[in-house]
C-alpha cells in the first residue's frame, strides 16, 4: 500500500518494565522489530523508529523532535517526517508485539473506505484500533490533522485521547491479543 507508512514508537521511559522494552525479545525477536514486520507485512511502504537511536532495533530511526513529552510528541515527530501529505501513517508502540496483519489492515480499509464510514475518508482523522477499549498507540492518523494536534500539543496537553477529541475519530475493533501490551515483566511470555 503506497499510500500507507509507518512508525513505531520506541521513546517511553518503561518504568514497569524496568529495563527498555523496545529490545526486549519476543520469541526471539526484538518487540520493535516485530511491530515493524507486523507494519511492512500489512503494506506500509516505509516503518521507521520514533525515539532514541539506540532503540530502533533494525529499523530506520527518527530522532524524538519531544523527548520526554509522552506518546503524542512521538506521533507529531512522525507525521513531521513524512514526505507525502496523501499517505496515512499508522503509529504503533513498540510494546504492541503480537500486532497482526489483520489489525492493520482493519484500520486501513477503515480509512480509505467512504461507504464504510459513511463520510468522506479525507475528513476522518484518527482510525484506532479498539478491543474493550480504545487502544490509541495503534492508531492510523491522517497528516492533514497535524495542525490540530499541534495546536493541542502546544497547549500543553498530552494525552493521546484528549487530542482524539477535537478530531474526527473512527474506532474499529480488532481481536484482543493483537492488542496486548507487555509493560511489566509479569507480562512476557514464559518459555
Amino acid at each position: 500500500m503506497a499510500d500507507l507508512v509507518g512508525a513505531v514508537l520506541t521513546g517511553g521511559s518503561s518504568r514497569r518494565m524496568g529495563r527498555d522494552k523496545a529490545l526486549i525479545e519476543i520469541e526471539g525477536v526484538a518487540m520493535v522489530d516485530r511491530v515493524a514486520a507486523a507494519l511492512a507485512a500489512a503494506g506500509c511502504s516505509n516503518v521507521v523508529a520514533v525515539g532514541p537511536r539506540q532503540l530502533a532495533g533494525n529499523l530506520a530511526h527518527v530522532d524524538d523532535l519531544h523527548p520526554g513529552e509522552g506518546p503524542l510528541g512521538g506521533v507529531l515527530t512522525a507525521m513531521g517526517s513524512m514526505r507525502s501529505l496523501g499517505s496515512w501513517l499508522c503509529v504503533v508502540a513498540c510494546d504492541l508485539p503480537w500486532l497482526d496483519v489483520d489489525s492493520i489492515d482493519a484500520l486501513y480499509q477503515a480509512a480509505v473506505s467512504s461507504v464504510a464510514l459513511g463520510q468522506n475518508a479525507a475528513e476522518v482523522d484518527v482510525v484506532v484500533a479498539r478491543t474493550d477499549r480504545i487502544e490509541p498507540l495503534c492508531a492510523l492518523w491522517n497528516p492533514r490533522c497535524r495542525d490540530s494536534v499541534q495546536q493541542v500539543f502546544d497547549s500543553g496537553q498530552r494525552s493521546l485521547l484528549e487530542v482524539f477529541k477535537v478530531l474526527n475519530v473512527i474506532e474499529v475493533p480488532v481481536r484482543p491479543l493483537a492488542l496486548r501490551n507487555v509493560n511489566t515483566p509479569e507480562d512476557l511470555p514464559t518459555s
